[in-house]
């Protein structure tokens, strides 16, 4: 083997952070071309997981590695959201990844490689692409298996959850997660709640929070919340909150 090639494959190993895929677009940025990658592959120093997507021999890679990637090598605009960023953040009692969809969030034109949406990650994969949300407010770094990742906070976490309820969320686990919520930072559940598009998901947020006593609602200014106008079902034959103008389920009316 030439001393450049040595050169390439030990630039190679060093950048490549342990845990992430090296994507074609990376791999060319640091001079492996996709020639080169495929004698790479062929020599087995690299192992491929789809098109333009490979990972160091005999390493497995999770889903968490993979989105590291598609943030950083890719530079998607895309975050670990909702249930998924309680998740790993281990907070309060939902600490449950196991065969649970990973909850990815995106702006309405962000599209995810075939090969991370074809690879079987042993979670499936919901990539929730929405307008709803306010482009980076709310959205943090967090160290999860020594991989950092662009997560929700909590304040924008919990709305993400009720924007996916009832559908793909249960409406009784957003409020038993958010009755945990005890230490939301006031000026930036005020800013996210501002800024969001969905009076549904705003209108849920006020009534479980209020419900649930927590000490964030002391501080919030409700007046410049733009709760819309009439009422809000969400779901059928709801009890209706003439407070908040929406129908709920009786399940959560009843929680205590």
């Amino acid at each position: 083997m030439s001393l450049q090639k040595v050169i390439k494959i030990k630039k190679l190993l060093e950048n490549w952070l342990p845990g992430h895929v090296a994507t074609s677009a990376w791999l060319k940025e640091i001079g492996v071309s996709r020639q080169l990658a495929q004698r790479y592959q062929s020599s087995g120093w690299i192992e491929a997981i789809g098109m333009g997507a490979y990972k160091r021999p005999k390493e497995s890679v999770e889903w968490y590695g993979a989105v590291a990637s598609l943030q950083k090598q890719l530079s998607l605009d895309i975050h670990v959201g909702g249930p998924t960023a309680f998740s790993i953040r281990g907070g309060g009692h939902y600490v449950r990844l196991g065969k649970e969809p990973v909850f990815l969030f995106s702006a309405l034109n962000e599209h995810l490689p075939k090969w991370f949406t074809d690879f079987n990650w042993g979670n499936p994969i919901q990539h929730v692409k929405t307008s709803t949300f306010p482009e980076g407010i709310g959205i943090g770094t967090y160290d999860h298996h020594n991989i950092e990742l662009k997560v929700s906070a909590p304040e924008r976490a919990i709305l993400e959850c009720l924007y996916i309820s009832p559908k793909a969320f249960d409406l009784l686990e957003c409020y038993q997660i958010l009755e945990g919520q005890q230490t939301l930072r006031p000026e930036l559940m005020q800013r996210v709640l501002v800024a969001c598009r969905s009076v549904r998901v705003k209108r849920l947020f006020l009534y479980m929070a209020e419900k649930a006593k927590l000490p964030v609602m002391k501080y919030l200014d409700l007046e410049k919340i733009d709760l819309g106008t009439g009422d809000r079902s969400i779901v059928k034959q709801g009890v209706y909150d003439a407070k908040y103008r929406i129908s709920i389920p009786k399940e959560l009316v009843d929680y205590v």
